[in-house]
């Protein structure tokens, strides 16, 4: 097995996992603190030196990556949403790629915002805030636009909000960076049982 199916297979389940942090959110208003902490951060490691080191760690897309499995294996879905929610992310990420103004633009804004990232934490409300509007500004104008449902009470709230754009602008940093190695729809159709063995590799 290549290490560009391997790599691959860990970027997708890093826009799973951060994506499935977004379905918890908006029905609950709850998320998983280190998830979320996994998804933020890697938004900073622009220049990681691998796929692994966008994520600090394998071993923390494990959620992703069961979840990924699961899919590939075709077993029952349990939040079928979930990955309509995720070829949303990828088919915003195909346009976001081809709109270098708004890259520079979310690009810039990152390197911003960076210096409070590292002073307060990726997760501190003012960085969720900063980010949360870095996606409204930029991302949120490409289409098709990516539409998360939920409970309302929680969609109401500007934090509930704020971290849920948050993390949607985490899950196409993954989605980027899923196909700068490589990735394409390609991949469900013709390579789902080495993406399997690649899940089952790095679990």
């Amino acid at each position: 097995m290549s290490d560009a199916i391997r790599d691959r297979v860990l970027a997708l389940a890093g826009v799973i996992q951060a994506l499935a942090q977004v379905r918890r959110i908006a029905d609950t208003g709850q998320a998983d603190a280190a998830i979320v902490q996994t998804a933020l951060d890697s938004v900073f490691r622009i220049d990681a030196d691998s796929a692994e080191a966008v994520y600090g760690d394998a071993l923390a897309l494990r959620a992703g990556l069961r979840i990924l499995g699961e899919h590939l294996g075709r077993q029952q879905l349990h939040d079928a949403a979930l990955f309509k929610l995720v070829m949303a992310v990828l088919q915003l990420e195909r346009r976001f790629g081809k709109e270098t103004h708004t890259a520079g633009a979310v690009h810039n804004g990152l390197l911003e915002i960076a210096p409070k990232a590292a002073e307060l934490g990726s997760s501190h409300p003012d960085v969720l805030s900063a980010l949360g509007g870095l996606y409204a500004d930029t991302l949120s104008h490409l289409r098709p636009r990516v539409m998360v449902q939920g409970n309302p009470h929680y969609l109401a709230q500007p934090g509930v909000v704020a971290e849920i754009r948050a993390i949607l602008l985490a899950a196409v940093r993954s989605a980027v960076l899923w196909r700068q190695l490589g990735g394409s729809y390609w991949d469900f159709a013709f390579s789902r049982r080495r993406m399997l063995q690649a899940v089952e590799s790095w679990l």
